[in-house]
């Protein structure tokens, strides 16, 4: 049994998280990981789909060349030509983080990682014994149990996949659905989202939400909740995709179906039993600490936590506390509240603490500054078909609670409201700063 103060179960950006804090402590780092150094964000994920999505802004772009007096030819784009860029840009993502963790003396093991004992990790012919052990296995699309599911592609085999089809359906009205499916639209692929409940986005403030459908559905995507797949087949050489809604059986035809209801954590090999970790379907009981509850010694961050939001710098932030409490002993909690998150469709929806509902729902009074900015001198020197913000205040003491923001470089300004709500400055503090102008960081203050 070969023995290390810390065993980490993936090598994404938990897991390296976790690694600054011990290897400074000088700890005994091993690092397991079954595929890619960096997971799912550099190498299937974040980074890849960010090279479509700069591609889609310049058609965006493009489309709206007429508003400034530009006359253009209709655009083309070389869907393969696009796919080889995306892989040539994230090719040395791996050897470089592979670097890294040299450098910063962590060894890295390749294979399938499982649980032998309580602080004990077998990995291919190898037994490995440590003090601490974190899982930051990442996640996983949610396996759909539909007949005909077998049809079914991800987000990985659209951000692999050459050939540009002509239709494509999204089951599941989440981040990728929309992320990709304003991609996909830009070229002209007819674009469906199915979705099961009867709002889009979770998470997102419902207004913001409403926002960015209409401005999808303007560019022709399809969108339905409330609508129940019931099957998929095959049919004259393509997809069709059966489903119900209002009390009605419907059916679209498409080259694709995108399973996009929603990631579980990838924890189904790590045999949780024999690690005395208690776990339902998957859902590892933790504790304030990221510690599991049934066996302090393993610690869980990343996606492999169900209950916070499963995005990239949640992912190094968890890694970061657990690597402190690592050396520190169990002190520090993660605080999600200050955190932004960004859905990255044309325009973007940006946003960052409570939604006007969760304030309303926890009894606090508040001032919700809402504003239609199309009109405004700044959205429309950039011809913006939307521009729009939602900023909620508490009304004594001026604290900003929720910043939620659809176009107008959202994507950028929502860290300055994170910013302002981290270090408690309040609405009148921000709108008194001065800055460049003109900006879209200008209108800041007249938002509030």
């Amino acid at each position: 049994m070969e023995k290390y103060d810390v065993v980490i179960l993936g090598g994404g950006n938990a897991g390296m998280g976790v690694t600054v804090a011990t290897r400074a402590a000088g700890l005994s780092v091993a690092m397991i990981e079954a595929r890619d150094l960096g997971g799912t964000c550099p190498n299937r994920g974040c980074t890849p789909k960010k090279v479509l999505v700069a591609a889609a802004h310049a058609l965006d772009e493009i489309a709206r060349a007429g508003s400034h007096a530009i006359e253009i030819e209709p655009p083309r784009l070389d869907w393969r030509g696009l796919i080889e860029r995306e892989k040539d840009i994230i090719a040395d993502i791996p050897a470089r983080l592979s670097g890294l963790m040299a450098r910063r003396g962590v060894e890295v093991i390749h294979g399938e990682a499982a649980f032998v004992a309580s602080n004990a990790i077998r990995v291919g012919t190898r037994e490995l014994e440590a003090r601490n052990i974190v899982i930051a296995t990442g996640s996983k699309p949610r396996p759909l149990s539909i007949p005909g599911a077998e049809f079914l592609t991800t987000s990985d085999d659209v951000l692999s996949d050459p050939v540009l089809p002509r239709a494509v359906v999204f089951i599941g009205g989440g981040v990728i659905a929309f992320e990709l499916g304003h991609v996909y639209a830009r070229p002209g692929v007819e674009v469906t989202i199915l979705e099961a409940l009867p709002h889009l986005l979770g998470g997102f403030d419902e207004d913001a939400v409403a926002q960015i459908r209409a401005e999808s559905e303007r560019l022709g995507i399809s969108i339905h909740t409330k609508a129940w797949v019931k099957k998929l087949e095959e049919a004259n050489g393509r997809l069709r995709v059966n489903f119900a809604k209002d009390g009605a059986e419907c059916s679209v035809d498409a080259d694709r179906a995108v399973n996009c209801a929603g990631r579980v954590a990838n924890v189904e090999g790590l045999d949780l039993g024999a690690g005395v970790i208690v776990h339902r379907e998957g859902r590892i009981e933790i504790d304030e600490h990221l510690r599991s509850r049934s066996n302090p010694d393993v610690y869980i961050c990343g996606d492999a936590v169900w209950s916070s939001p499963q995005l990239s710098p949640i992912a190094t932030y968890e890694g970061g506390i657990v690597g402190r409490n690592i050396v520190d002993g169990p002190k520090h909690r993660p605080d999600y509240s200050h955190i932004p998150a960004s859905l990255y469709s044309i325009p973007a929806v940006a946003t960052v603490g409570l939604t006007e509902a969760q304030a309303r729902e926890r009894g606090l009074i508040v001032n919700v500054h809402l504003n239609d900015m199309q009109g405004w001198l700044s959205a429309r020197t950039y011809a913006e078909p939307v521009a729009w913000s939602k900023i909620i205040v508490e009304e004594t003491t001026g604290r900003i609670l929720g910043a939620h923001l659809v176009g107008h470089a959202g994507e950028e300004l929502i860290h300055i409201f994170a910013l302002a709500m981290k270090h408690g400055i309040t609405a009148r503090e921000l709108s008194g700063m001065v800055c460049a102008f003109p900006t879209f960081a200008a209108d800041i203050r007249n938002m509030m």
